[in-house]
């Protein structure tokens, strides 16, 4: 029989449940990453994925910014990303392997110089437990290649009340009907 307390029976898996919250991969994980152990409990960089490269393969492939966004969990400067202004229906995509992740429909203005949305794509974001810089946040990263994509909180607009902010580092854009990005 398993120990702990009653309440973390319901914690079983990486994914989001379909209300957006998060649940854990399994209750060692949850106790890890609250010692702050996050490469044992679950860091979505020691996963497998759909996509999967060698570091110098992600060096080639993307920009320097988008590499240390993606690959190294950095964050860009507020305000720097020509996204944070991008109004046209379409779709915003992972800069590092091109799924799917945001509908422009569920983009709003957030005020924080970042893109901000308040719902992913079905199944196309996965998110874990971010411990850095002495807070606990929920970090986003692609459910394919688990490239960091930014945080998720709690402040959003209706319907979800959840805000997705986004490094624009980590996203393309692809205009509806396709035409010029």
């Amino acid at each position: 029989m398993e120990s702990g307390p009653p309440a973390m029976g319901h914690l079983a898996s990486n994914r989001t449940r379909s209300d957006g919250h998060l649940r854990f991969e399994t209750r060692r994980a949850l106790l890890l990453s609250a010692a702050g152990i996050p490469a044992l409990a679950g860091n979505p960089s020691d996963r497998s994925y759909e996509i999967m490269r060698t570091d110098e393969e992600w060096r080639r492939l993307l920009t320097a910014e988008q590499y240390r966004v993606l690959r190294k969990h950095g964050t860009e400067r507020p305000g720097s990303s020509p996204l944070n202004t991008e109004k046209r229906p379409g779709t915003f995509v992972c800069a590092g392997c091109g799924h799917p992740l945001y509908s422009s429909e569920t983009k709003f203005d957030s005020g924080t110089g970042w893109p901000s949305f308040w719902q992913p794509l079905e199944d196309a974001v996965g998110m874990s437990v971010d411990r850095s810089f002495f807070m606990v946040r929920t970090e986003v990263h692609c459910r394919r290649c688990g490239g960091h994509l930014g945080h998720v909180f709690d402040d959003g607009p209706p319907p979800t009340g959840r805000r997705h902010c986004i490094n624009g580092a980590a996203l393309r854009f692809e205009p509806e009907g396709g035409g010029a990005p």
